[in-house]
């Protein structure tokens, strides 16, 4: 599970994230840190949709590598 801090610097810096939920790329959510409780983060994504997502996903810089989860 990621911790507030990290989810706090991913919001004051405006960091574009990368939410890793399976194996396949193609299921990965691509946008800002909005929110976040005990066990959700609120996620804007770049249609400016906001999607709730569960924090034992991996969330992970845009800009880095991918982390493979097969």
């Amino acid at each position: 599970m990621i911790s507030d801090s990290v989810l706090d610097k991913f919001r004051q810096d405006g960091t574009k994230i990368r939410v890793v939920r399976d194996g396949l790329e193609l299921n990965d959510v691509i946008g800002i840190v909005v929110a976040w409780d005990e066990d959700a983060v609120l996620i804007r994504r770049h249609n400016r949709r906001v999607v709730k997502l569960s924090r034992t996903y991996v969330y992970e810089p845009f800009d880095s590598p991918r982390t493979d989860l097969t």
